[in-house]
Parts: structure tokens; C-alpha cells; sequence
């Protein structure tokens, strides 16, 4: 069982950046592909980020290529999307998950979730 616990999200103006981490334990995190996704209040939860195992292949939803980047650190069981120029739209919960094999975006292929973190960007 893994547990995921998201943090450094918060109120930024628009433009602005944020850092969110998301700590993983009580499995072997190396075996994981991780991802980001986001729910904004009245819309559905949607894909953001993810990347593979070993953390060489990333891939991004449209609208913040170029913007985020995901990143992880296998040593410190702790995956990363570091969010520059952001949007008063990038409003939302943000979530990171665990899926064994490799990365996808499809949500309802991970296994594991954590609580997510707000993000709200201010115009």
C-alpha cells in the first residue's frame, strides 16, 4: 500500500509560480509511474502531467506545455511539477498518483491518490 501526501500548493497571483511535491511511502517508488491531475469546482478531475519509472519520458496536457515540469527523485520517493506562468484557470485541486507499469493519463488507471493540494491563482 502506498501512501501519497501532496503539498506546496497556496494562493499565487497570476504569473506567478508554484512548486508541488508529493511524498510517497510504504512501497518501493522506483516502481511507480506517477501523475498529476486536477479538478476545478465543477469540472471534472483531468490529466496534467505524468512520467515513467525511471523518470526519462514525461508527457503534458496541452494547455501547460511549456509551462510545468514534472520531475522525480527516486532517491527521495518524492515526484515534483513545478508550475511557472501560471493562470487565473490553472485554479484547482491538484493530485498526484501511483500506478504500477508504465505512466498513463488516464486517472482511472492509477492505483493510488492523494489527498491534493489547492492551487489558486488570482488575476
Amino acid at each position: 500500500q502506498v501512501q501519497l501526501v501532496e503539498s506546496g500548493g497556496g494562493l499565487v497571483q497570476a504569473g506567478g509560480s508554484l512548486r508541488l511535491s508529493c511524498a510517497a511511502s510504504g512501497g518501493t517508488f522506483s516502481r511507480y509511474a506517477m501523475g498529476w491531475f486536477r479538478q476545478a469546482p465543477g469540472k471534472e478531475r483531468e490529466f496534467v502531467a505524468r512520467i515513467l519509472r525511471s523518470g526519462g519520458i514525461t508527457d503534458y496536457e496541452d494547455s501547460v506545455k511549456g509551462r510545468f515540469t514534472i520531475s522525480r527523485d527516486n532517491a527521495k520517493n518524492t515526484v515534483y511539477l513545478q508550475m511557472n506562468s501560471l493562470k487565473p484557470e490553472d485554479t484547482a485541486v491538484y493530485y498526484c498518483a501511483a500506478k504500477t507499469g508504465g505512466s498513463s493519463s488516464i486517472g482511472s488507471l492509477y492505483d493510488y491518490w492523494g489527498q491534493g493540494t489547492q492551487v489558486t491563482v488570482s488575476s
